[in-house]
């Protein structure tokens, strides 16, 4: 299987450790040609995870996406969802023809509020059979630095998915099945928006306790949201421990819980990170030009207030959240109003 990454952000990078760390030779995509030269000088990636050496061997490095999706078979998507349309419109339409697609973006479409594989459906005709998506809870950082963690592959043919997921599977990362890819997608959405709250929470001095509430009820409203929007099947106390695979949908796993956990709680957490500016006082665009990387929640909480117009889910702390970002509402307001809410 060849493989081509669309990304060379953190998580892009990390993604490639893990496959040429496997022996895989992958054609990899950079926006930029200094940002190329400089890796091929350095062998790390100059902006992100500079402690993750390559072998330049193993790598062709390009700022033609075309030239990475027409030599691969397999393709990550590991773009900022805010920014995925301006690479993606640059491919021709005809080209994920007979392509699988691996997702490793954690956001919407903004332009439309469509998941990647719908959108992908929509603009180039990919089918639902060749489009996977691989979550966390996995920090890429960690990654990097080769601390234990497990990735969840997500597809609707189990055998293709276990096939994309051994490609992945190192001394230091392990893998996890799972069938549910509408759900799997929008807890990852969730999450960064709750992580987002958490940061704020926490720079507002509410404490440990409250924290611990917080993100308690914004995992039962995660589980509403996938709910109302037809996920039924994210049980709790459902595994298998003695299966080979575990292609089910545990929302005590990683994927759902264990992701939220780690995003609202990590230090490495760009999301959390962010929302500590905006408890700060900082403003958005203040907040952003700090940031080196992008943090989804902030896009994603304008995208899931819009999403949640049609499902009608009962979500107030993703929408405190989304007033403080979009409609200027002061922090401090908006966990006041939500903390009677809270149980």
């Amino acid at each position: 299987m060849k493989f081509g990454i669309l990304g060379s952000g953190s998580w892009g990078t990390a993604l490639a450790k893990i496959l040429t760390d496997n022996g895989r030779s992958i054609y990899w995509w950079n926006r930029s040609e200094t940002a190329i030269q400089q890796f091929k000088a350095r062998h790390h990636n100059p902006q992100y995870l500079p402690s993750a050496k390559f072998n330049i061997d193993q790598l062709t490095l390009t700022t033609d996406p075309n030239e990475v999706v027409r030599n691969a078979d397999t393709i990550v998507i590991a773009v900022p969802s805010a920014f995925a349309m301006d690479a993606l419109d640059q491919l021709d339409k005809n080209i994920f023809e007979g392509k699988k697609i691996v997702s490793a973006i954690k956001g919407i479409i903004p332009h439309n509020n469509l998941l990647l594989n719908d959108y992908l459906k929509e603009a180039f005709n990919v089918a639902i059979e060749n489009y996977f998506a691989v979550l966390g809870p996995c920090h890429a950082e960690e990654v990097a630095s080769e601390k234990l963690s497990y990735l969840t592959f997500t597809g609707v043919d189990e055998a293709a998915t276990a096939q994309v997921a051994s490609f992945f599977k190192t001394g230091y990362l392990n893998t996890v099945l799972n069938k549910d890819i509408y759900g799997v997608q929008y807890a990852a959405v969730l999450k960064n928006i709750y992580a987002l709250g958490a940061g704020i929470a926490h720079v507002l001095d509410y404490g440990d306790n409250f924290l611990s509430v917080l993100i308690a009820n914004s995992a039962d409203e995660m589980a509403g949201f996938l709910r109302k929007a037809g996920i039924i099947n994210a049980e709790v106390g459902y595994i298998d421990h003695n299966a080979v695979n575990q292609a089910h949908n545990n929302y005590a796993a990683s994927v759902y819980l264990g992701d939220l956990l780690v995003t609202c709680y990590s230090l490495h957490s760009r999301n959390r990170a962010f929302g500590n500016m905006i408890g700060k006082g900082y403003s958005v665009k203040a907040a952003q030009l700090e940031m080196s990387m992008v943090a989804e929640g902030y896009t994603a909480s304008k995208c899931m207030h819009h999403i949640n117009q049609q499902f009608g889910a009962d979500m107030p702390v993703a929408e405190a959240v989304y007033n403080i970002l979009w409609n200027n509402l002061p922090a401090a307001e908006g966990f006041s109003l939500i903390e009677s809410k809270l149980v």
